[in-house]
C-alpha cells in the first residue's frame, strides 16, 4: 500500500486519510495486523556482515603481493629458509596492519537502524497506546510532542507550533515550522515538504498528530540505507596508482629476469644457477620492502594528521586528501558555525546597524555606519529595540565557569548575544522589569508577544514574521518593507520587531497598537578562518563547491562571502537538477560542469553529483554529517565526516575531522600531499637501486665479466641496507610549495616523466659506477673475484648511502634541505653503513655474503667515489630547475603578448 502514492503532500488531510483507509480513530486490530503482514515491521533489514577472514583475505589482492608469495614460495623450495622467512614476515606485517584498518568499515545500516529503535503514542481503534516503533504501519495516526524523534514518514493531520529539526535529513540548521495546507507544486526537496515530517528527525517544539505513510525501507532515510547497501566504495587514488603500479613493476621485473636468464644460459651460466640467480634477482628488483614502507609513510601521516584534528579510519585516505582535485562540502557546521547570529538591525527609520562576532556568546560589538561602537544607551530606538527583544524571549545565554551556556531557540539565544554586545546582560534589564503575560510563539501565528511592566507603565513587545507585524504596526510604510526584503535577497533570515507602551492586556486574538521597532537580519556565519583555507584550496588547483539542503538565497550568499562562487550562474537548485531526469547521463554530468553551488538538493541527489563529478574527471572528496550526506560520502573517493555528526556518516566516510572545521580539511589536504610525496620518495630510492642492480647485472653479460654480485648479496642490498633507510624517508617533513602546485592528473600514475628521468639517470650512474670498478679491478688490477666483490658490494651500499638523500626532494638541492627537518634519515644511513661494516667482522656473515674487513684508506676512497652519484643528481636538478624557469619565462612573456 505504501508505495502506490508518493506525493502525499499535494493531497489534503482528509484525503490523505481516505487514501491509506484509516481514521481518526486509527486502524482496527484486523486492519493492522494484515498491513504488518503485508509491510513488514517499520526497520531496515539487517544486512550481511563481512567476516574477519574476508577483511584479511582482501589484503593480498594485489599483483605486487601475489609475486611475493610465489617468491616465499620458491625460496622455501630452494631452502633459502632466512629470505622465505623475510618476505612472510613484511606479507604479514602489511596484512595486520590492514586488517585492524578496515575491520568495522561496513556498519552503516546498522547505525541507521539504530535510529529508528523507539516508542511511539499512537491510536488504534480509538484508543491511545504507546507501542515500539517497529511495530508501526501504513496508515497508523501518531500522536508527536516536543523532544519526540519521529519513528516513520508521516504526513500531517494537526500542528500546534510544530517545529522540527530535520538536519541530519536536510542540512537545514534551523528548526523547520509544520503546517497541514496541501502543496500545490512538485518538490524534490524534504526539506521543503513542510506538510511531512520524516523518520529519524526530531520535534524541537510544539505538538502535533500525523499518519504514517511510510515504514521500513520505503522511508527517506530506509532509501538512503539502500542506497546505501548498493553502492560501491570508490577506489582512494593511492590504491589506483598503486595497483596500476604493481602491474607494471611486476610484468617489467619479470620479463627482465626472463632475458637476463636467457642471456646467463647462452654465457654458459649453468642452468641451477641461473634459475637460484633469477629468483634472486626477482625477489632483489621487485620492492618487497614497498608495502611495510608505504604503511609506515601512511601511519605517520595518519599521526600527524590527528594532531590537526583529522582521524583516519583507513590508512589509504591518508594520501587520498591530498590527490582530490574538488571538495564538495556540506555548509552547515562545516563553513558556518551552525550557531544563528544577528548581523545587522535595521531600525523603522532606516537607520542600519552592523554588528560583529559570530555564535552564541557576547563577543562582538554594534556599529553604526561610521564604524562606531554603540552600547546600549547610546541610542534611544535601538534601546526599545533591544528591551523587545530581550523580555520577548525564551532562551537563555550566561557566562559560567569560563564559557558560554546556552539553551532554547537558536533565534532567542541569538538575540541574547546581541544585547550583550550592546554591553548590557539580559539578567541586567529583568531586574526591573516584571513579566505580566507571554504569548508564545505557535506557527498558525508566527510571532510570539509578551506584556511587561518597567518603571510602572506596561508594555507590549513582539517579534516574528515581518508580514504579520507590519498589518498591525503604525509604522509600515513600504520604503522600509522594502529595505527589510532586501534582506531576505543578501540570504538573510530577518524577522521584524515592534513594541510600544499599552494601557490594558488584551486576550491574545487581540493584538494591541504598537509602533514597528525595526527588523533584525540574522545568518548561520561563516566560520572566520574558512576562507583563507578556500584560497589555499584554489592555490592549490583544488575546487570547492557547496552542496546544502538549505535555501538558495542563503546558500549563495554564503558561497559569496567565503569567494566559492561570485554569480548567479554558478547556483543550480535540486529542483533544476531534477529536470534533467536521468542522473547517470552525460546531459547530468554537463549541466553540473561549472556549478559552485547546489541548494534543496536531496540526498540523492547529492550522491548523483559526486558521481558527476567523478565522471568529469575529478578525484572527489565529500564532507557532510547527517544521514543525508551518507550516500554521497560512500561514493566519493574520500568521504570526510564532521565529528558531531552522525554515527551513519562515521561509518561510511574514510576520515573524520574532529572540529567540524573545514580549515582542518584543508591542513588534511596537504599532510596528505606530503605523505604521497614521502611514498614516491621511497618508490624512487627502490625503483633505483634496484634497477641499479639489473643494469649491472646485464652489462656483465653483455661485456662477458663474471655476475658482479651473488644471489645473498643482492638480498641483502635491497633487504638490509635500502630497508633501513626508505624507512626513514617516510618521516620528511614535507615541502611547503606542494600547496602551490595543482593536483595530480587523475589519470597520471606513480611515475611522471620527472621521476622517469630521474630514476633512470640514478640507477644508470650507480651501475656505471659500480660496473666500472668491478670492471678496473679484475681485468686492470687482476684482483680475485671474491675480492673485487667485497669492495663493490661495500661501494654499492655507499652509494644507496648517499642517493637516500637525492631522494628528499624531487626538486630541491639536498643543501637547501637542513638535516634537522629529518633526523631520523641520519639515523637509517649510519644504521644501514653501521650494519654493514659489522657483518664484515662477524665470521657467520662473512661466510654468509662472501665479504671480508677493508682498510680504512679503502674505506675513504670508496667514499669519495660514492659521493659522485651526488654530484651527478644536484647537476640534474640544477639544469631541470632552469628548464623550468625557462618554461616559465617564456610562458609569462607569451601571455603578456597575447593580452
Amino acid at each position: 500500500m505504501q508505495s502506490e502514492i508518493k506525493k502525499w503532500y499535494q493531497l489534503s488531510a482528509e484525503d490523505v486519510v481516505s487514501a491509506m483507509e484509516s481514521s481518526e480513530k486509527g486502524l482496527s486490530p484486523d486492519d493492522y495486523s494484515r498491513r504488518l503482514k503485508e509491510n513488514g515491521p517499520n526497520k531496515l533489514p539487517d544486512r550481511q556482515r563481512v567476516t574477519l577472514f574476508q577483511v584479511i583475505m582482501r589484503q593480498f589482492f594485489s599483483p605486487l603481493i601475489y609475486v611475493l608469495v610465489v617468491a616465499a614460495v620458491i625460496s622455501f623450495v630452494l631452502q633459502e629458509f632466512a629470505d622465505a622467512v623475510f618476505i612472510l614476515i613484511i606479507l604479514v606485517v602489511n596484512a595486520v596492519i590492514g586488517t585492524l584498518q578496515e575491520w568495522k568499515a561496513e556498519t552503516s545500516a546498522e547505525a541507521l537502524q539504530q535510529m529508528i529503535l523507539i516508542r511511539v503514542r499512537v491510536i488504534r481503534d480509538g484508543l491511545t497506546e504507546t507501542v515500539p516503533a517497529e511495530e508501526l504501519v501504513p496508515g497508523d495516526i501518531v500522536l508527536l510532542e516536543s523532544g519526540n524523534k519521529i519513528p516513520a514518514d508521516m504526513r500531517l493531520l494537526n500542528a500546534n507550533g510544530l517545529l522540527v529539526e530535520e538536519a541530519m535529513l536536510t542540512g537545514e540548521s534551523v528548526a523547520i515550522e509544520k503546517h497541514i495546507d496541501p502543496i500545490a507544486e512538485d518538490i524534490h526537496s524534504a526539506g521543503d515538504k513542510l506538510n511531512m515530517v520524516f523518520a529519524g528527525t526530531m520535534v524541537a517544539s510544539g505538538r502535533g498528530k500525523g499518519i504514517v505513510v511510510a515504514t521500513g525501507l520505503e522511508t527517506e532515510i530506509g532509501k538512503i540505507a539502500e542506497k546505501i547497501q548498493k553502492l560501491q566504495t570508490n577506489k582512494a587514488p593511492l590504491v589506483q596508482r598503486m595497483e596500476e603500479f604493481s602491474k607494471k613493476i611486476s610484468i617489467i621485473v619479470l620479463a627482465a629476469c626472463v632475458l637476463l636468464g636467457i642471456g646467463g644460459y647462452y654465457t654458459g651460466i649453468e642452468l641451477k644457477e641461473i634459475f637460484f640467480f633469477v629468483v634472486a634477482i626477482a625477489v632483489s628488483a621487485i620492492p618487497e620492502g614497498l608495502p611495510i614502507s608505504m604503511t609506515v609513510a601512511l601511519s605517520i601521516g595518519t599521526f600527524r594528521m590527528s594532531r590537526r584534528n583529522v582521524i583516519i579510519r583507513k590508512l589509504t585516505a591518508v594520501e587520498g586528501l591530498g590527490s582530490c582535485t574538488i571538495i564538495s562540502t556540506d555548509k552547515t557546521g562545516t563553513l558556518t558555525v551552525d550557531q544563528q547570529t544577528v548581523r545587522q538591525v535595521l531600525l523603522a527609520d532606516g537607520t542600519l546597524f552592523q554588528i560583529s562576532g559570530q555564535g552564541y556568546n557576547g563577543e562582538g560589538q554594534i556599529s553604526d555606519e561610521g564604524t562606531n561602537p554603540l552600547g546600549y544607551q547610546d541610542h534611544d530606538a535601538l534601546e526599545s529595540l533591544l528591551d523587545a527583544v530581550v523580555f520577548c524571549n525564551e532562551g537563555k545565554l550566561v557566562f559560567e565557569n569560563g564559557d558560554w551556556v546556552h539553551n532554547g531557540d537558536a533565534v532567542d539565544v541569538a538575540l541574547l548575544a546581541l544585547a550583550y554586545k550592546a554591553n548590557v546582560s539580559p539578567e541586567e534589564l529583568m531586574k526591573d522589569v516584571e513579566i505580566i503575560k507571554e504569548i508564545p510563539f505557535e506557527s498558525e501565528r508566527k510571532y510570539a508577544a509578551v506584556y511587561y511592566r518597567k518603571n510602572k507603565q506596561l508594555y507590549f513587545a513582539i517579534k516574528g514574521a515581518a508580514e504579520v507585524l507590519l498589518q498591525s504596526t503604525k509604522y509600515a510604510n513600504e520604503s522600509i518593507a522594502s529595505q527589510a526584503e532586501s534582506l531576505a535577497h543578501q540570504g538573510f533570515r530577518y524577522i521584524a520587531v515592534a513594541g510600544g507602551a499599552v494601557d490594558e492586556v488584551l486576550d491574545a486574538q487581540s493584538l494591541p497598537e504598537v509602533d514597528l521597532l525595526g527588523f533584525i537580519a540574522l545568518i548561520d556565519p561563516p566560520r572566520e578562518e574558512v576562507k583563507a583555507s578556500i584560497a589555499s584550496c584554489h592555490d592549490a588547483g583544488i575546487d570547492v563547491c557547496m552542496i546544502t539542503g538549505d535555501h538558495p538565497g542563503t546558500a549563495l550568499a554564503i558561497a559569496r562571502d567565503l569567494s566559492i562562487a561570485q554569480s548567479d550562474e554558478e547556483l543550480i537548485t535540486g529542483s533544476e537538477l531534477a529536470q534533467v531526469g536521468d542522473v547517470a547521463s552525460t546531459a547530468f554530468a554537463d549541466l553540473i560542469r561549472g556549478k559552485r553551488v547546489f541548494a534543496r538538493v536531496s540526498p540523492q541527489q547529492k550522491q548523483a553529483i559526486v558521481a558527476a563529478q567523478q565522471k568529469n574527471g575529478h578525484f572527489v572528496a565529500v564532507t557532510g554529517d547527517g544521514v543525508n550526506d551518507a550516500p554521497a560520502l560512500k561514493t566519493a573517493n574520500i568521504g570526510v565526516a564532521m565529528g558531531y555528526g552522525t554515527d551513519v556518516a562515521k561509518e561510511v566516510s574514510s576520515i573524520i575531522v574532529t572540529d567540524n572545521n573545514f580549515s582542518s580539511i584543508v591542513a588534511g589536504v596537504e599532510e596528505g600531499r606530503f605523505t604521497y610525496g614521502n611514498i614516491r620518495k621511497i618508490i624512487a630510492l627502490l625503483i633505483s637501486t634496484g634497477a641499479a642492480e639489473l643494469i649491472m647485472i646485464a652489462l656483465s653479460l653483455i661485456i662477458g665479466t663474471p655476475l658482479p654480485f651473488l644471489p645473498a648479496q643482492i638480498l641483502w642490498l635491497n633487504l638490509v641496507t635500502n630497508g633501513i633507510q626508505d624507512k626513514a624517508l617516510a618521516f620528511e617533513r614535507g615541502e611547503p610549495e606542494m600547496m602551490t602546485e595543482p593536483p595530480r592528473d587523475p589519470g597520471e600514475g606513480i611515475f611522471n616523466k620527472l621521476m622517469i628521468k630521474q630514476v633512470l639517470i640514478a640507477a644508470s650512474t650507480i651501475a656505471l659506477i659500480t660496473f666500472a670498478l668491478w670492471y678496473h679491478l679484475l681485468y686492470n688490477l687482476h684482483w680475485s673475484e671474491f675480492e673485487a666483490r667485497n669492495v663493490i658490494l661495500l661501494l654499492m651500499v655507499l652509494l644507496q648511502n648517499f642517493h637516500v638523500f637525492n631522494c628528499r626532494s624531487e626538486y630541491q638541492s639536498i643543501f637547501k634541505m637542513p638535516l634537522r627537518y629529518n633526523r631520523w634519515l641520519i639515523f637509517g644511513v649510519l644504521g644501514a653503513q653501521g650494519i654493514h661494516m659489522l657483518s664484515m667482522q662477524i665470521p657467520f656473515m662473512q661466510n654468509l655474503l662472501q665479504i671480508q674487513p677493508v682498510a680504512l684508506m679503502d674505506w675513504l676512497k670508496l667514499f669519495g667515489t660514492a659521493a659522485m652519484i651526488l654530484v651527478v643528481m644536484e647537476l640534474f636538478k640544477l639544469f631541470n630547475q632552469r628548464k623550468k624557469a625557462t618554461f616559465s619565462h617564456e610562458t609569462d612573456v607569451n601571455h603578456a603578448s597575447r593580452d
